[in-house]
């Protein structure tokens, strides 16, 4: 298999619709309940080059390798509870989030448009992850579930490709209060560049980076990804410009011999 010429890496936490962002792109399909444990990723050729799209797991699903989270609580607190203290299995969520962001062209920082706490985490614990990336990676914050807003567009609406979903899921879900607003994305995107200490005049503008998607109707899901794509194709091409990265071999390395010094000894 050809190996990637970029990395785009999906983060965000449980529940927001980030594997079903992928599978609607990639597969025009759309299941209601998906859990990824650990990573997995997809290929696309786009153009002549080769993009890997990693899908990772949330907070809690991350650590918990090898088990099934089901919907209820008490199973979540049981597999919590069996890998130790909180601090552990934090620890142990950072190095794998940061294992999936090295080398990234880009990130998509994904959260759910009805619950403020999944914008709140993309900077309290997800952040973070991204210094591994690229240091001129690109960073994407999307709203996903719109359609589940009372403001969003109608089920009707199949943007995106693939039908509405499973069959016999006719009944339309209750809508819900929107809780975080297209500027709070923006100002997301902000901090982000200042955390990055990054010069704004050398990023694409929020409003070309903060996106709303329905994985369920398709709303936007193919412009966040293409225009994805678009954008990491001069990013793939400064890193061959610049070169495979120096590598030493230490087994077969020999230090320089000393010469002995014009000194009298």
């Amino acid at each position: 298999m050809r190996k990637p010429d970029g990395k785009i890496v999906l983060l965000g936490d449980m529940n927001v619709g980030k594997t079903s962002l992928l599978q609607r792109y990639m597969e025009r399909r759309f299941t209601d309940t998906v859990s990824t444990v650990g990573g997995a990723f997809y290929l696309k050729q786009w153009r002549s080059y080769n993009i890997s799209i990693w899908d990772t797991a949330g907070t809690h699903a991350a650590v918990c390798r090898g088990y099934r989270l089901l919907t209820s609580w008490g199973s979540l607190i049981s597999c919590v509870d069996a890998l130790g203290p909180a601090s552990r299995w934090r620890e142990q969520f950072h190095g794998l989030g940061s294992m999936y962001c090295r080398g990234a062209a880009a990130v998509i920082l994904t959260y759910d448009v009805n619950h403020t706490q999944s914008l709140l985490e993309l900077e309290d614990r997800f952040l973070g992850l991204t210094d591994t990336a690229r240091a001129d990676c690109l960073f994407a914050i999307v709203g996903n579930k719109v359609d589940l807003s009372e403001d969003g567009p109608g089920e009707s609406r199949q943007e995106g490709g693939g039908g509405p979903g499973p069959a016999g899921s006719g009944c339309a879900a209750p809508r819900l209060p929107r809780q975080v607003q297209p500027e709070d994305a923006v100002a997301l995107y902000k901090k982000i560049i200042k955390y990055k200490m990054l010069d704004e005049k050398d990023v694409p503008a929020a409003e070309q980076m903060c996106f709303e998607t329905s994985a369920k109707t398709g709303h936007n899901v193919d412009l966040l990804f293409e225009t994805l794509f678009d954008m990491v194709v001069p990013v793939i091409l400064r890193q061959r410009a610049q070169g495979p990265p120096q590598t030493v071999d230490i087994a077969s390395y020999r230090p320089p011999a000393r010469t002995k010094s014009g000194c009298c000894a």
